[in-house]
């Protein structure tokens, strides 16, 4: 490799590395939304204004991640992840704000949990791909 290709990929390296940093944020703040909702229901019911202004907190994440996927070069899989994180979003919006005779809101902690495998594994694989930098023999 020479010095010309490292200084090109160099950028494109630090926009993966920040956008890794930016899922597990993403993840970590589900993770907390999780566990306020369980809070609230089991403990404290003010807990619940926690869970729902950390939704609203870290939401736009989700967007500035499926911008972050396609300008950086990313496997199609870690896109789709990504693309997934606001449908998923909003569909967990839709099933808690929408009423409906038939009673979607039933959905909104599978989806919940949906989101969270979706956010992990976006986390697994940028990490998979991110790894072979740091562990060169």
């Amino acid at each position: 490799m020479t010095i010309n290709s490292e200084i090109d990929h160099a950028p494109t390296r630090s926009m993966q590395i920040s956008f890794y940093a930016t899922s597990v944020v993403f993840n970590l703040c589900l993770v907390a939304q999780l566990l306020t909702v369980g809070v609230a229901y089991f403990v404290n019911p003010a807990w619940w204004d926690i869970h729902v202004l950390l939704v609203r907190g870290y939401s736009g994440l989700s967007l500035l991640l499926v911008g972050w996927s396609f300008i950086t070069r990313f496997s199609s899989q870690i896109q789709r992840l990504t693309a997934s994180l606001p449908v998923l979003l909003g569909l967990q919006f839709c099933s808690i704000h929408l009423k409906s005779p038939l009673h979607l809101n039933i959905l909104h902690p599978l989806l919940g949990f949906a989101l969270l495998y979706v956010s992990s594994s976006l986390v697994h694989r940028v990490w998979q791909g991110l790894s072979p930098i740091y562990f060169k023999s």
